[in-house]
């Protein structure tokens, strides 16, 4: 038996550096619990209730039962799997099978801490854009020495996260790349940087190098190989300067009105864009996850729910420009963290910021659709003990390209109800801590989905529905949401409807004045993270309940705390810190990580979700010394990755790089993003 991979000695929560944690979220972790409410954590709700294995059943045999009936109602976008509750609460069999799960036949990458992104054997790969590199017209070479906020404008932004790839049917061989950028680390993107001292070039620089880019790229014919086409008319750089208009039941709400903007609908910017989502109807969803650290001088009891400062801010923009500073425009923080929706086929459309979808610290937004056509989006709120959340829209898609259906469906996230969960566990007083499971061989249980606002009518007592969607932490406050650990990105599959949350870590559970384990987050001092799985009861998205239970529960294989969906743990890759999810075309679920505690760099990973080989779990590919994954895409021929923040380690600098990542020794680090494929140009895994 080998031994237990060793774990990094770093302070900082998930293994990142505190460069990470300092530029990235604020020093997130290490700042007072923004949740401050009297919830109920899950293991208060466990200990105090009754089981409910009984009637749980139950509700399956009467799924399984009413699926004859329901089989013929699956509408666009609906699942294809029927009674998927029932099926979600049938125990997984490991099988014995000789060859791996279809799209995960690769021989898994090894643990290691190579200054490289490392493929599997058989794989090649290229990078497809650098940040810095002109995608608009007009737009210079990059020139580290000599940057210039007019040229980033023009050029691919830093610490690219989530990725789309959408189809361009009228260019043979293209696709229209989506990016986020998530956030700058201005050490390592300035010689001579002096954070006490910023210049305002190098803040205006780094406003350019926030937001998104949309760029047309080629692919070769007889590979996966991904390069940029400069200047295509689609290609657009947004920014934190850009405009974007506030829509949906708050917007031109008191609590959205600026000096700049006395009608409270228009904001200049979008920050921190974490993960995201591809709609149905062809645009891309984009969460704004933690602006809070870029506004100063908080000081309302809101103020410190969303975790503002009461002093400067690490990057001090609040001296460049009084939007920034919550003392002179108290409701400019109101004007950020919401889900913002563009439109890549429309290079002048102002990107719309979706008020009914709440405003907390998104880290994604991923839409499936009714049986009738109406988009649910689930979404989690990246923060140690807040919530999980959806929106059920009242409005159906419009099928086709025609103006009318995109206008119609740009509308689709402005009018529906938003949700906040509340679970429960089957298994009341068997959770010690240590990730055993339970004696019924899974942790598992129920949920419920707690109505917040609908349009301009609130469902929260003594909140009207203006605060409830800019409050929305608040809300879940009020009506006694579940305090969940750090719920990262979420997926529905598009071939079973389940739904999949990212629960990266919380090193704070278990600690003294600090909820304990429960049966949804099973380990005190939880290092490694979890992944939950969801079904909708009747396989319906707009449900008000589900059944629950967790997938995987990550480490290494050899900790007995471990747990790989009952699939046998000698045959898995070792993962921790799972953050951005995403699915292949073969429904297998893909995992890229962030922080990982076992000793090797951050990777990304597949894992069957079905069938005899159901946990089977593999690493694709690792990343190089410091760097993140992130924005997963898995099509039938290429995979691509956002090596993110790349020698992002401590000690770091311009001067000092930790990394000589991607264009070798004596080359500035630059995040970019990768595409991945087979070598005999035959498709991913098979």
């Amino acid at each position: 038996m080998r031994n237990l991979l060793p774990l990094l000695n770093s302070p900082h929560s998930g293994g990142r550096s505190a460069l990470t944690c300092r530029y990235r979220c604020g020093d997130a972790c290490f700042q007072e619990v923004p949740n401050t409410s009297d919830n109920e954590y899950v293991g208060d709700v466990i200990a105090g209730a009754l089981s409910r294995r009984s009637m749980m059943r139950a509700a399956a045999v009467v799924t399984v039962a009413a699926a004859a009936g329901t089989a013929a109602v699956a509408g666009p976008g609906a699942p294809k799997a029927v009674a998927a509750e029932a099926d979600l609460r049938s125990r997984p069999q490991a099988g014995a099978t000789s060859t791996s799960a279809r799209g995960l036949r690769f021989a898994a990458v090894a643990p290691n801490t190579t200054d490289a992104v490392t493929v599997p054997d058989g794989y090649a790969q290229n990078v497809v854009i650098r940040w810095g590199e002109p995608i608009l017209r007009g737009a210079p070479a990059f020139d580290a020495d000599n940057q210039t906020a007019k040229a980033q404008a023009g050029q691919f932004g830093y610490n690219n996260d989530f990725l789309s790839l959408l189809p361009l049917h009228s260019e043979h061989g293209r696709q229209v790349l989506v990016a986020n950028h998530e956030y700058t680390d201005e050490i390592l993107m300035f010689k001579g940087y002096d954070p006490a001292k910023p210049t305002r070039e190098q803040v205006e620089i780094a406003w350019a190098a926030h937001g998104l880019s949309v760029v047309v790229v080629q692919e070769e014919r007889k590979s996966g190989k991904l390069t940029p086409v400069t200047c295509h008319h689609l290609n657009r750089r947004l920014t934190a300067t850009s405009e974007f208009k506030l829509t949906g039941p708050a917007a031109g709400s008191a609590l959205l009105k600026t000096s700049a903007d006395p009608t409270g609908t228009k904001v200049l910017g979008t920050l921190n864009n974490c993960a995201g989502g591809t709609t149905p109807w062809g645009t891309t969803l984009h969460g704004e996850e933690n602006f809070n650290q870029y506004f100063a001088n908080g000081s309302s009891a809101t103020d410190k729910r969303y975790g503002i400062s009461t002093g400067a801010t690490e990057r001090k923009w609040e001296l460049f420009d009084k939007r920034f500073d919550v003392k002179q425009e108290p409701n400019e923080p109101h004007r950020q963290g919401w889900v913002v929706e563009l439109d890549p086929y429309d290079p002048d459309a102002v990107p719309r910021k979706h008020t009914a979808l709440g405003r907390f610290k998104h880290e994604a937004a991923q839409p499936r659709l009714t049986a009738d056509g109406r988009p649910v989006v689930y979404m989690g709120d990246d923060e140690r003990f807040d919530y999980f959340y959806k929106f059920v829209s009242s409005k159906r898609m419009k099928k086709g390209s025609s103006r009318a259906a995109r206008e119609h469906n740009l509308t689709l996230l402005d009018e529906g109800t938003l949700y906040v969960a509340k679970i429960t566990g089957d298994s009341p007083g068997e959770i010690d801590g240590t990730g055993k499971l339970p004696n019924d061989g899974e942790f598992d249980g129920s949920g419920v989905w707690i109505p917040l606002a609908t349009g301009t009518t609130s469902h929260v007592p003594g909140m009207t529905a203006e605060e409830v969607y800019v409050f929305t932490r608040l809300a879940g406050d009020k009506v006694g949401a579940t305090k969940m650990d750090r719920p990262e990105d979420v997926e529905p599959s598009p071939r079973t409807g389940r739904v999949y949350v990212a629960l990266t870590n919380n090193t704070d559970r278990g600690k003294p004045g600090k909820a304990g384990a429960d049966e949804a987050n099973p380990r005190n001092l939880n290092k490694h993270g979890q992944i939950l799985e969801l079904a909708e009861h009747w396989d319906d998205p707009a449900s008000d309940g589900f059944a629950w239970r967790l997938f995987l529960v990550a480490g290494d294989p050899e900790d007995p705390a471990t747990y790989f969906a009952g699939f046998p743990k000698e045959k898995v890759s070792p993962i921790s810190c799972p953050d951005n999810v995403a699915f292949d075309p073969h429904g297998n679920l893909w995992i890229s990580t962030d922080g990982n505690q076992l000793g090797s760099h951050d990777g990304l990973f597949g894992v069957a979700t079905r069938g005899e080989r159901r946990g089977e779990l593999k690493q694709f590919l690792t990343v190089p010394k410091g760097a993140e994954t992130c924005g997963p895409i898995v099509q039938d021929r290429r995979v691509l990755v956002a090596v993110q923040h790349p020698g992002e380690i401590d000690g770091a600098s311009v001067e000092k790089p930790a990394s000589a990542w991607p264009d070798g020794p004596g080359k500035l680090v630059r995040p970019s993003v990768v595409a991945v494929y087979r070598k005999d140009g035959r498709n991913i895994g098979v």
